[in-house]
């Protein structure tokens, strides 16, 4: 898909050559002379459409307009989500035959720098289609889509190349969360990660089975065991700043299926769980669009990434792992696996001094029930974080909420054999699951983003949504424009309490438990 900005009034716009414009009125439009304004002024006149919200009236070839389809677009009062309502019905015009190129014309709205993002970002889903496993599948035949305004100083400088860099991160993300597990395994994303590192300032490494085990990775172990794909632990790093600066670390939940382990799922609704690593997925979309924008900050991009299936090897309830961190965790539902596999990322994450680190993880369904597939569930340990998560998410219309991180919550992760549970009931239990990753971080700056109600939809419209890519690159944007902050002393609180050798590791799951030496 080719993106262009371009400054037309409505005249401008009349003459622009296309197969559809896409003319976006507010009720408080008022007619000029031209002929987009006739046609607007005859319609309302006449009865036959109105400005309100997401109201719509198709024209072919009208008088004095180039366009040979136009499509009349009523936006209400011209909000974002009067916009966005607006051109995601618009969405199966976009996907006609016969429309390579269409000029979605925003130059009736007063404000315009958010439709602009809207617009781009409306025009990329319209186009994006699943074909990998699907080859008759039928792709749109749009090829260019001209975003036009009233003027160029209608939009702010970078919000287009913003909108279009964050589309194509989207898309790729929304790509590896459609792909059924087959064509996702863990090497395959580790494939896909080596790929964007062939980008500049972008360096990908994959750590093994082996090298897992060296770093006493024994939580995310133990998810893994059950699996005949081998575990990748991915870590992907964009350096746009100096090397002294701090990076700000993103760790993605990459498990490529989930059934639920030794603690299995219902059979209804589980081939969803091929979605369970679309926040390893977007994590892949955000380096895609740090490539495209090259912000001056330092990233850092931590997957781990594998099954959760139910061999006669896999990890039991009931089973004792030692994480990364030295703290030991009681595995009392295999199917709470997702926060087992971040705990020993957020503990690797420490070694970069990092800025901040943020997970983000399918984790719950009870952050579905909470806040369903409009706001991401958010939690951060410091105020300045979650400010700036939530505000990144206003701007970008990807939005999340607030949620506590009081310490009574912490009480039903408490265990008579193990440090911690991995599970405290259903009461909380996104909350509860943010406690046990918070036992990981020290005193790090750290937000975890719960996507399991945003990352993807079910129903007619199955498939993954690319969210949370544009909060994100927004963070990481708000954070590049910052003064530079010298990099934090790494707390003693996030280093490794009692870290288990190779050996011992290997030990532990040839021998019976004992104590102070669990088995992994």
């Amino acid at each position: 898909m080719n993106f262009e900005l371009k400054a037309l009034n409505l005249s401008s716009a009349a003459a622009a050559k296309c197969d559809l414009l896409l003319l976006l009125v507010p009720e408080s439009f008022k007619p000029q002379q031209d002929p987009l304004s006739a046609l607007v002024h005859s319609a309302t006149r006449h009865g036959d459409w109105s400005a309100a919200s997401s109201k719509q009236l198709h024209l072919y070839q009208p008088q004095g307009v180039q366009a040979r389809r136009v499509l009349l677009l009523g936006v209400g009062v011209g909000g974002a989500r009067d916009v966005r309502a607006a051109l995601a019905g618009a969405a199966s015009v976009l996907k006609a035959e016969g429309v390579k190129h269409a000029v979605i014309c925003l130059s009736a709205l007063e404000e315009a720098a958010d439709a602009v993002r809207i617009a781009v970002q409306c025009a990329a889903d319209a186009a994006y289609v699943y074909t990998l496993t699907k080859p008759k599948a039928k792709a749109p035949v749009l090829g260019k889509v001209t975003v036009s305004t009233a003027s160029k100083s209608a939009v702010t400088t970078g919000i287009f190349e913003q909108a279009v860099a964050v589309s194509l991160g989207q898309a790729l993300a929304k790509e590896w969360g459609n792909r059924p597990a087959n064509y996702a395994t863990p090497t395959l994303l580790a494939k896909a990660a080596k790929d964007l590192a062939k980008q500049p300032a972008i360096q990908c490494k994959v750590h093994g089975p082996k090298d897992v085990e060296k770093l006493g990775m024994g939580a995310f172990l133990a998810v893994a065991q059950g699996s005949k794909e081998p575990l990748q632990f991915i870590e992907l790093s964009y350096s746009g700043a100096a090397k002294s600066q701090a990076p700000v670390v993103l760790v993605g939940k990459g498990i490529t299926f989930d059934t639920g382990g030794i603690s299995l799922k219902p059979a209804a609704g589980m081939d969803e769980m091929k979605f369970d690593m679309c926040g390893a997925a977007s994590v892949l979309g955000v380096f895609r669009a740090l490539a495209e924008l090259k912000p001056a900050i330092n990233v850092v991009g931590l997957i781990p990434a594998c099954e959760n299936m139910p061999d006669g090897a896999a990890v039991k309830p009931g089973d004792v792992v030692t994480s990364m961190s030295g703290q030991t965790i009681e595995i009392l539902n295999t199917d709470a696996e997702g926060r087992l596999v971040l705990c020993d990322a957020l503990t690797y994450a420490a070694r970069f001094k990092p800025a901040a680190v943020v997970d983000i993880a399918t984790l719950t369904g009870a952050c579905v029930i909470a806040l369903g597939g409009v706001r991401s569930g958010m939690y951060a340990n410091q105020e300045a974080l979650g400010q700036a998560l939530q505000q990144a998410g206003e701007k970008s219309h990807d939005l999340c909420w607030r949620m506590p991180l009081d310490e009574d919550y912490s009480e039903g992760l408490k265990s008579n054999f193990a440090d911690m549970g991995n599970v405290a009931g259903r009461a909380g239990g996104s909350i509860t699951a943010a406690k046990f990753l918070q036992r990981f971080v020290g005193d790090m700056p750290w937000a975890h983003l719960d996507i399991a109600g945003t990352a993807w939809k079910e129903g007619a419209a199955k498939g993954a949504t690319g969210r949370p890519v544009p909060l994100l690159v927004q963070y990481l944007l708000d954070v590049a424009q910052q003064p530079v902050a010298k990099a934090p002393k790494v707390p003693t609180t996030a280093k490794p309490a009692r870290k288990p050798t190779a050996k011992a590791v290997s030990a532990a799951k040839a021998a019976p438990l004992k104590a102070k030496a669990p088995q992994v």
